[in-house]
């Protein structure tokens, strides 16, 4: 018969065994929780990693898609000679651009668009808001001080009578006079030049206009 020590040893053993037994439990629960919570940190910062992946690929294609202009030159017909520009964007920013091609004809431009109801100004007009007015469907007409005073006065008739249509100088374009409309221009040398009036008839509110309709005054005057 067992004495009441012994029965007492026995049972401080038998609570230590448990104690022990779950010490080794809650360690095993605590490196299943680890593992778990690394595999979840994993999957999430990769899911992270590929979904920014594709976020910026689609933004840089995005850009690379909107800066992608194209242009050709109409080989014959009544506009031989002429420019055409493809793919142009028509953001709103403030400050300079760089356009693709001078004078500009289409592509990123300020808000405010320049006056274009038959004006004719006398300075060079900044290009963010002349292009703006392209953009409305007018035809900017500009030239260089090699142009004679006769085909000056003569332009400047011609787009004083012209709503949608304004006039300015260009002095660094390398052609004396240029016809400009959204993603079309055309170079002539004079103001004689038949092109002249069927340009403004093509293109003065034509069917490359972006926004027909749109004002061509209440913009910037000067």
């Amino acid at each position: 018969m067992a004495s009441k020590g012994s029965k007492t040893k026995g049972a401080a053993a038998d609570r230590r065994a448990k104690i022990e037994e779950l010490r080794r439990a809650e360690k095993a629960r605590e490196r299943r929780y680890r593992i778990l919570t690394i595999t979840s940190c994993t999957v999430i910062v990769a899911g992270l990693a590929v979904g920014g992946y594709f976020l910026v690929g689609a933004g840089d294609k995005k850009e690379e898609k909107q800066s992608k202009v194209t242009s050709q030159t109409v080989r014959s017909g009544t506009f031989k000679g002429m420019t055409t520009w493809k793919g142009l964007t028509q953001t709103h920013v403030r400050g300079k651009v760089k356009y693709a091609m001078s004078p500009p004809v289409g592509g990123n431009h300020n808000q405010v668009w320049q006056n274009c109801s038959g004006d004719v100004y006398d300075k060079p007009l900044e290009n963010e808001y002349a292009v703006h007015s392209l953009e409305h469907g007018a035809v900017w007409v500009t030239y260089t001080d090699k142009v004679p005073a006769k085909d000056l006065a003569t332009l400047k008739a011609r787009v004083e009578k012209t709503p949608y249509s304004l006039m300015s100088p260009y002095p660094e374009q390398k052609s004396p006079i240029v016809l400009n409309a959204w993603g079309s221009q055309l170079k002539i040398d004079k103001a004689s030049d038949p092109r002249v009036a069927a340009f403004f008839k093509k293109f003065v509110q034509g069917d490359q206009t972006p926004e027909p309709g749109a004002a061509c005054t209440g913009g910037k005057p000067s």
